[in-house]
């Protein structure tokens, strides 16, 4: 690609080398449904990035966008989320159900089910395929990005369930539990709000960036629908998108931000016997622009 199309940026170094340098791929008998794996181009399984589509659609064109992004030691996993929509009849899917008997839109939807799949294939690939919480990333689409958000922080409050531990014979409270509190590595969410209104002790630390569009778009996020994301996470990027578009990022400067974001948080593993030349205390590298590329 021609250097006009690339732009460097900078990753965070990794301390995770006990860790496999190619990771196991995830297991079709593991996960319900179909989706797609792809290892790093570069050869090194340092970072997952799980990819959620919206409502009405499949894991097909964000198989390709994740293909297409050339993240650096980033693997990609394209989820099709489990339920079919009804009344169509191609190819369309939904996270959670979204249409009543009348095929009327839910306001107040339950996405109970998209919890339980995603965390069952969480779960897969840390404990089957040595993929640690922090080194995996969500980016999701309309109702795939509000369930990545909603996900994070169902899994964070999971967390702070008193757990129990027999000492002298008696059934106390483990001291050691806040010290083992885990989050996800980072979260895009494109034109996904939360579903809920949470109320957290304790913010997510996951880094999250919420990129949308106003009206008049089709894809615009309903008034003051930031606000519930700040009450849940510790971080928020916004970045505001052509109100005169609809659907997902269509050019440099609307995937740019995301890049950025990637940049800052996505982990590198010094590769052995190299040394890469140096900004700070992060190696540089580059991205190639799905903009270009093309995008679902």
């Amino acid at each position: 690609m021609p250097e006009s199309l690339m732009a460097e940026f900078h990753l965070r170094q990794s301390t995770s080398s006990l860790l496999p340098r190619v990771k196991q791929p995830p297991k079709a008998s593991k996960i319900s449904g179909q989706f797609f794996y792809a290892a790093s181009d570069d050869g090194i399984d340092e970072n997952l990035l799980i990819l959620l589509h919206g409502l009405g659609d499949t894991h097909v064109p964000f198989s390709k966008l994740g293909k297409s992004l050339k993240l650096p030691q980033t693997a990609v996993l394209a989820l099709r989320a489990p339920e079919q929509v009804p009344f169509l009849y191609e190819d369309a899917y939904q996270w959670y159900t979204s249409f009543d008997d009348l095929g009327e839109i839910i306001d107040r939807p339950n996405p109970t089910p998209a919890f339980q799949f995603l965390n069952t294939v969480v779960d897969h690939l840390t404990n089957d395929c040595a993929w640690p919480l922090n080194r995996i990333h969500f980016f999701g689409f309309a109702q795939g990005g509000s369930v990545a958000a909603e996900f994070a922080i169902e899994r964070w409050k999971a967390q702070f369930q008193p757990k129990k531990v027999i000492t002298s014979g008696q059934e106390d409270e483990d001291p050691d539990q806040a010290n083992s509190f885990k989050s996800f590595a980072s979260i895009v969410t494109i034109s996904g709000p939360l579903l809920s209104y949470p109320t957290l002790s304790t913010l997510c630390p996951t880094p999250t960036l919420v990129a949308y569009r106003s009206a008049p778009s089709e894809t615009a996020l309903p008034t003051n629908a930031l606000s519930p994301v700040k009450k849940a996470f510790q971080s928020v990027t916004e970045s505001k998108m052509r109100a005169k578009s609809a659907g997902m990022p269509s050019s440099k400067e609307e995937w740019e931000p995301i890049m950025r974001f990637w940049s800052q948080h996505l982990s590198r593993r010094q590769v052995d016997g190299l040394y890469e030349a140096m900004t700070g205390a992060s190696a540089s590298t580059k991205y190639s622009d799905p903009a270009v590329l093309g995008t679902p």
